[in-house]
């Protein structure tokens, strides 16, 4: 597929700009994915040491290169607050834009996920509108799925599956 040039490196909102990562960020992706509480309801995203945050970004960034599009560093005040974006994986043998959203623990409670997957998901119905876009939440995690709502998806039970970490509720855009 290739870089489709979106030229979307960056996305903007009233408080936040979200943009590609570089390598840079690393020792923020080790950060927060070290962190227990940020990775609490998926367990098995948890980084123990920085080589498997310097993998991750690698993943991240190839991705990018490939489809034009990713996962985004949160900023705000020009300080990196988390991750948000989309990838294309499979559900059901569609191809889907999963959305992603994890922030450091200090900045939970202010919008701030609710604003970043806001503006991924309309880019995402603008420059990709025949992918559904899917958040794949864990029941007990009820801020995710308020998030997942306010971002415009809404809850699709038949689509609920087994994940890495447990049952995944499926929340999307809009389904095949």
């Amino acid at each position: 597929m290739g870089n489709r040039g979106f030229g979307n490196e960056e996305l903007t909102t009233a408080r936040l700009s979200l943009r590609r990562p570089t390598p840079a960020d690393i020792d923020l992706i080790y950060g927060i994915h070290s962190d227990p509480r940020a990775c609490a309801h998926n367990p098995a995203d948890m980084l123990s040491n920085r080589a498997e945050a310097e993998d991750l970004y690698q993943r991240w960034d190839e991705h990018w290169q490939r489809q034009g599009f990713g996962y985004w560093v949160v900023h705000a005040d020009r300080k990196g607050l988390g991750f948000c974006g989309i990838k294309i994986m499979k559900l059901r043998h569609h191809e889907i834009l999963n959305l992603f959203y994890r922030l450091d623990p200090s900045a939970w409670g202010d919008g701030v996920a609710t604003e970043a997957a806001t503006a991924v998901v309309g880019w995402a119905t603008a420059h990709r509108p025949d992918y559904p876009v899917i958040a794949r939440v864990r029941p007990e995690n009820t801020a995710s799925q308020r998030v997942a709502a306010r971002a415009g998806l809404h809850r699709a039970e038949h689509l609920d599956s087994q994940g890495e970490d447990g049952l995944d509720w499926i929340f999307t855009s809009h389904w095949p």
